[in-house]
């Protein structure tokens, strides 16, 4: 009963689990795209290459939060489970999420 119970909550704890990295991501983001306009508007960029620093280093905590995720919550990626495929639709859905509010915030 303890297994099914448990096989049971793994899909939606990964669930929300990638769903609030991708949000952190997603925020994380537009906090950045937010700093950058004003740079750019306040004319601070002496050249094209100056736009997006630090872009990668955001991919790397995304990666990182990632690999966190799995080392503390082992249970969601046991081979064979869905876990790690809530995971990942969680991160895709939270990412997606904050680009739609971005767009929603455009539009209006």
């Amino acid at each position: 009963m303890e297994t099914q119970a448990s096989s049971l909550l793994v899909p939606p704890m990964a669930l929300i689990a990638g769903t609030v990295i991708g949000v952190a991501f997603g925020a994380i983001q537009a906090a950045a795209t937010r700093r950058y306009a004003r740079k750019q508007a306040e004319g601070k960029f002496k050249s094209a290459w100056s736009v997006t620093p630090g872009s990668m280093t955001r991919v790397a905590y995304l990666l990182v939060a990632l690999a966190v995720t799995q080392y503390v919550f082992p249970m969601f990626f046991t081979p064979g489970g869905a876990g790690q495929w809530c995971v990942a639709i969680g991160v895709v859905g939270g990412y997606g999420f904050s680009l739609y509010k971005q767009m929603r915030r455009r539009m209006a």
